[in-house]
């Protein structure tokens, strides 16, 4: 019987922060299984890259916020064919709008996908590892989880509930050696702000002390630092990845 691989699982690994930390972890040892929703040609292309340099990853179609598909993965994937070591609670989708216009449909979908199915991986990893008595988890929140943002009421909330989520699986999981941390990411790159006018991305930046947006890369070396064994002491914390910016 083969040994069985050690897995570091990335929700919503196949762009942006989620690819990053994918790249990042595998890197650094970890076989990688990523989930994706929709364009499978780039989480198959994440794998590839990862081939590439070395490494080994899967790509797995899942929407975290379907319970069942996510807890029949975690058991037909994972249990009993790896060893859960990290899990990468990265998935998550925007549907923006002021609260006196948003429906109920869209403030739902958010909580669903970024809050209920985060809690849903949580919950089944920490099954696994709190038998294999140890294991990462690293949720990721959001600078506005933090200070809120007009416009988000739905994505604030589901990014302050995940710190309170995280703070308190921390607690319950300790005794197993199971770690539950947050990073919180402030103005990153990505497809979204590559879409902002030039003068939106100026007052943000007023705004951050550094004087330059973060890099999907920022947030996954943090990551792999919750996930490191440097990193054995540290639990229930939230990591501001945001070039100071607090407001």
């Amino acid at each position: 019987m083969s040994e069985q691989p050690t897995v570091a699982l990335v929700t919503g690994g196949s762009r942006g922060i989620g690819k990053a930390c994918a790249v990042r972890l595998a890197k650094e040892g970890f076989t990688v299984y990523l989930t994706y929703v929709s364009r499978p040609d780039d989480a198959n292309a994440v794998c590839e890259e990862i081939a590439a340099a070395g490494g080994s990853a899967r790509a797995f179609l899942l929407d975290v916020s379907d319970r069942q598909a996510a807890a029949e993965f975690f058991a037909s994937e994972i249990k009993g064919q790896a060893e859960l070591a990290v899990l990468v609670n990265n998935a998550g989708v925007t549907k923006d709008g002021l609260i006196l216009r948003m429906k109920d449909e869209d403030f739902d979908r958010v909580i669903q996908v970024n809050l209920a199915g985060a809690f849903t991986c949580l919950r089944e990893a920490s099954k696994l590892m709190s038998r294999q008595r140890k294991g990462r988890i690293i949720n990721i929140t959001s600078v506005v989880g933090l200070m809120g943002n007009a416009g988000q009421a739905n994505y604030c909330s589901a990014k302050a509930g995940l710190i309170g989520l995280t703070k308190s699986a921390a607690r319950e999981l300790a005794g197993r050696n199971v770690t539950v941390n947050a990073v919180a990411p402030g103005f990153i790159e990505s497809d979204m702000t590559k879409g902002l006018s030039e003068d939106v991305v100026k007052a943000y930046l007023e705004n951050i002390p550094l004087k330059r947006l973060g890099s999907p890369e920022d947030v996954a070396a943090a990551v792999a630092f919750l996930a490191s064994a440097g990193a054995a002491y540290i639990t229930g914390q939230v990591l501001s990845v945001n070039g100071g910016m607090y407001m």
